[in-house]
């Protein structure tokens, strides 16, 4: 079941944030796929991430600029486009620009998801909606277990916060508008992601690329803090289950965590040093002490649920997605073709789901 995605063929499929790190790769797979595809985002804000769009998916996708915080312009799409299923990944992603800017943060994040879902409830064509928010969504209280979709959201930076108040506006609208009409609406919690195409600032392994491509020492911050790190083509998979799952079946439409396995929650030191060892020439790193905003210690994700409601499970283990994010980046960094590179690290995953 998972690695069928013969069902996006010819459907209209809408993706916010579509020049975003998972959203070229959610919209590469769509593209593979069959699907018709609109993209609505602002440009990547990396000169990095408008080659690789570019270079990648800019020919396969019908892409409109466009900000969520601007509802006209996103309802005029929503009407033209005419969607029957929404992934919405558009997003203030970074924690310590949340810092910065955080009236910015709750605009985007917020009043974004107050849009888009506004578009759905005039709209008569959605019939399955995907909202990604974070693992961050919790109240974290540190403990060693794993978070469940029912334990209290109350994310404590402005950018999880944030995602926290996108999943209780996705709820309200879900009760008020949707109870009585043919339109599943999911939320979905992935854990840190990594992979190829990640040109982020302030985030572990692109720093950890940048480091290694200058032949510099990888500068860390937190090497204690536990964290379920994933391949990006994990969580892309199960945002791509659950919008089919849920088309026409309601039943299916939820909250769900997505993370590794157990075993792949690892410390920030101990990525790091898998990253350098997988890199090789002589790449190492250290830890700075860098006075810094709070970022949580432990963090973890009980998964159960999407794997027992939907048969979802991760592919990758942390070698191998640290070993593919190597791949992907010395691909890039060598000029060679990365739309190659893509599409078999996209085959080998549907191939083994």
């Amino acid at each position: 079941m998972m690695g069928d995605l013969s069902f996006y063929q010819g459907k209209r499929v809408l993706v916010t944030g579509h020049t975003g790190f998972k959203g070229i790769w959610l919209s590469k797979t769509l593209s593979m796929a069959g699907a018709r595809l609109l993209g609505y985002s602002l440009e990547s804000p990396t000169e990095e991430g408008k080659r690789l769009f570019d270079g990648t998916i800019a020919s396969a996708v019908d892409s409109r600029l466009g900000d969520v915080r601007d509802f006209d312009h996103l309802q005029r799409v929503f009407a033209e486009f005419r969607p029957e299923i929404v992934f919405h990944l558009a997003a203030q992603p970074i924690v310590l620009e949340s810092y910065r800017d955080p009236v910015g943060t709750y605009a985007t994040n917020v009043m974004g998801t107050v849009n888009l879902m506004e578009c759905v409830r005039r709209s008569d064509s959605v019939r399955s909606v995907v909202n990604v928010t974070t693992d961050k969504v919790y109240e974290n209280r540190e403990w060693e277990w794993g978070y469940r979709e029912n334990d209290g959201l109350d994310g404590f930076d402005p950018y999880s916060n944030s995602k926290s108040c996108s999943e209780l506006v996705t709820r309200t609208f879900c009760r008020s508008f949707f109870a009585d009409r043919e339109v599943a609406v999911s939320t979905v919690r992935a854990g840190n992601v990594i992979g190829g195409g990640d040109f982020s600032p302030n985030r572990i392994i692109p720093d950890c690329v940048r480091a290694a491509c200058k032949g510099e020492v990888i500068r860390v911050r937190n090497p204690f803090s536990i964290r379920p790190y994933q391949h990006v083509l994990d969580p892309i998979m199960a945002y791509l289950l659950i919008g089919e799952r849920q088309f026409g079946h309601k039943e299916f439409a939820d909250s769900y965590n997505v993370g590794p396995d157990e075993c792949d929650c690892v410390t920030t030191g101990e990525l790091a040093t898998l990253f350098c060892n997988t890199w090789g020439e002589g790449v190492w790193w250290q830890t700075v002490d860098i006075a810094t905003a709070h970022e949580a210690n432990f963090l973890k994700l009980d998964c159960s649920k999407i794997q027992k409601k939907l048969g979802w499970r991760p592919i990758c283990h942390i070698r191998e997605a640290v070993s593919r994010t190597v791949e992907w980046a010395k691909a890039w960094q060598i000029g060679a073709d990365i739309t190659s590179v893509m599409e078999a690290q996209i085959g080998e995953f549907i191939d083994r789901a």
